[in-house]
């Protein structure tokens, strides 16, 4: 199966919104905990292992980076638009500074709101950990907002087939207790388990209209 991802090249990286490229055409963000394996998992999905940068150190993403996509053939039925993928910072981490944590919570939240382009968010989560906070806290605002979440339970290959299988299971049940409406799978970067599945997820991120996705945030 083609990649629709490969050909991903970095476009810079961006200490405030207002840096980031135009605000058009249609782009997916990845968002997690530090140390859950969001560089890892982007460059699986990319088949570049050198686009994020990835470190045994969390917290090395202190940036939104956006890379560029090869267009895919429409978005919102109209001829190929700049498409991006955006890497938001990693959160969590104690050892970056309190005034960077803050400054990167309210960057985060702006471009939540703000950023028309922005079609879904894939939120990075280890398989082996409960939801966090943080995690909780972008689960409530997509589905506040109306904005498409995929979720990838990462590092599945620390854990037995059917303990990956039964913590899927369990988040699903959770998803429905709490009406989040998110779609969530397995995933391994170094296994490769679940990348075609997670590729076609971004896909169909970035052909989601842009008007259903935003309604809410743009009042």
């Amino acid at each position: 199966m083609p990649n629709p991802l490969q050909g991903a090249q970095f476009v810079l990286a961006a200490h405030r919104i207002s840096q980031l490229p135009a605000d058009q055409g249609a782009e997916v963000a990845f968002a997690g905990r530090s140390n859950a394996g969001k560089s890892s998992a982007l460059n699986a999905l990319t088949n570049h292992k050198g686009l994020a940068r990835t470190s045994k150190t969390p917290g090395r993403t202190q940036q939104m980076v956006a890379f560029s996509l090869p267009p895919p053939q429409q978005i919102d039925g109209q001829p190929p638009a700049d498409v991006r993928l955006i890497d938001l910072p990693g959160y969590g981490y104690a050892k970056v500074p309190l005034e960077m944590r803050e400054h990167w919570k309210l960057e985060i939240d702006a471009y939540l709101h703000q950023r028309r382009s922005l079609r879904g968010l894939v939120l990075i989560v280890d398989i082996r950990h409960p939801l966090k906070e943080f995690d909780r806290l972008m689960l409530e605002f997509c589905f506040a907002t109306q904005l498409p979440c995929h979720l990838l339970l990462t590092k599945a290959d620390k854990l037995s087939r059917n303990q990956a299988t039964q913590a899927l299971a369990v988040l699903r049940k959770q998803f429905a207790a709490e009406s989040l409406h998110a779609t969530a799978q397995v995933f391994s970067s170094s296994a490769g388990t679940g990348v075609d599945e997670a590729r076609e997820a971004v896909m169909t991120l970035l052909r989601q209209p842009r008007d259903g996705a935003h309604q809410e945030r743009e009042r």
